[in-house]
């Protein structure tokens, strides 16, 4: 799956989810999700729950930062690079 895969429904979600009483919002994919008060704390545990349902990639805790989490286009960034990294057992 391309980062430009994950972004669509990235976004997709973000709408249904955090911005449907927004509808006029234009949401770019470097805002800051914290700082346009798109999400909140618990916002951030529903995109992790999105993140784990629909790619399968579950960050560790060290992972839920704001380089990998911040933006839309740093979701994708570090969800296409989990997507593509080895699987070890």
């Amino acid at each position: 799956m391309t980062e430009n895969e994950i972004l669509t429904r990235l976004r997709a979600f973000l709408q249904e989810t955090f911005l449907y009483m927004r509808p006029d919002y234009v949401l770019s994919n470097d805002d800051s999700l914290l700082q346009k008060g798109i999400v909140d704390s618990m916002g951030v545990m529903d995109v992790l729950g999105f993140l784990e349902e629909t790619f399968g990639v579950t960050p560790a805790d060290d992972e839920v930062t704001e380089a990998n989490l911040g933006t839309p286009r740093a979701i994708a960034r570090f969800v296409a690079g989990k997507l593509r990294a080895p699987h070890t057992t």
